[in-house]
């Protein structure tokens, strides 16, 4: 199934006695780029909440938001930074003493400082803390996972309608083609039988001349190669893997074809054909610039 590189997912949930929020959000980008915003005491759970992103995004640019409430687990060891403490202590009672005031400080007041305390969790802690966090990340994946799903496809319906007018184009392209060759011929007879009057016309010259003109102007293995690009297209629509750079790939030699042909061609009618072949494959490009 085609997704889309654009989506949005979310999930709350409670995993013993630790509560997690979940959200993610994409845009399109050529590669994977995760950005992860977690709580300053879960840093340790960074590398988790990526590989499990990337297990279900391929391609894009992912925002990850992670909230967590672990106080009523009893995992955290509470440290003190006595160094800092200290160090704040000191500051607090050189300046009563520059200035006269009281010095003294409680404990709770030092505490208060940024940092004096600290809560760092025991291995089993953070073990039971990124398992809570993958978790509820797996429900806000499977929700943003679906939504890219539905985007996908509206894609690739519409994708199939562009591929289908393309195919109207080169059948209206291969049609037409020989068309222009027997114009040329009675062309060309009009004008030697106009200058000759009434001497004898060389035909087999007219032959050679539009032989040449008919391969100089044959389109035919650019439209067998459009065929081909457009089978594969459907193909790969079909798959289910990511193919958003495969895709592209494939616009750009579809394209390559009907700038050949409308190198080649002299007639007005493929030649408007072509024009239009050109901006349909552009549209599909557009869409392709959406899909993972």
């Amino acid at each position: 199934m085609i997704k889309s590189m654009t989506g949005y997912g979310g999930a709350k949930g409670e995993v013993e006695a630790i509560a997690v929020t979940a959200e993610l959000k994409s845009v399109n980008n050529r590669y994977l780029d995760v950005s992860v915003r977690l709580p300053k005491s879960c840093l340790f759970a960074e590398e988790a909440v990526r590989t499990a992103v990337a297990n279900v995004i391929s391609r894009g640019k992912v925002d990850v938001f992670i909230t967590v409430d672990a106080s009523k687990a009893e995992e955290a060891v509470i440290q003190v930074n006595e160094s800092l403490a200290a160090a704040y202590l000191k500051a607090v009672r050189d300046t009563a003493e520059k200035y006269g005031l009281d010095g003294e400080i409680s404990a709770l007041s030092l505490v208060r400082f940024p940092e004096v305390l600290s809560a760092d969790k025991t291995d089993a802690g953070r073990d039971a803390v990124s398992n809570a966090i993958v978790t509820v990340l797996a429900q806000a994946l499977e929700e943003f996972d679906a939504m890219r799903t539905r985007e996908g496809e509206k894609l690739r319906e519409d994708i199939e309608g562009k591929l289908r007018t393309l195919e109207a184009m080169v059948a209206k392209i291969v049609e037409r083609s020989p068309q222009t060759v027997a114009e040329y011929r009675e062309k060309l007879l009009g004008r030697m039988q106009e200058v000759l009057s009434d001497a004898a016309v060389d035909e087999s010259r007219i032959l050679q001349e539009a032989a040449i003109y008919a391969d100089k102007v044959a389109v035919d293995e650019e439209m067998v190669r459009l065929k081909s690009h457009i089978a594969q297209f459907r193909h790969l629509l079909a798959a289910g893997s990511p193919a958003g750079r495969k895709l592209d790939f494939l616009v750009q030699e579809m394209n390559r074809e009907a700038n050949t042909t409308g190198s080649k061609c002299a007639d007005s009618d493929i030649a408007r054909t072509v024009i239009d072949m050109k901006a349909e494959l552009e549209k599909i490009r557009e869409q392709i610039q959406n899909m993972e």
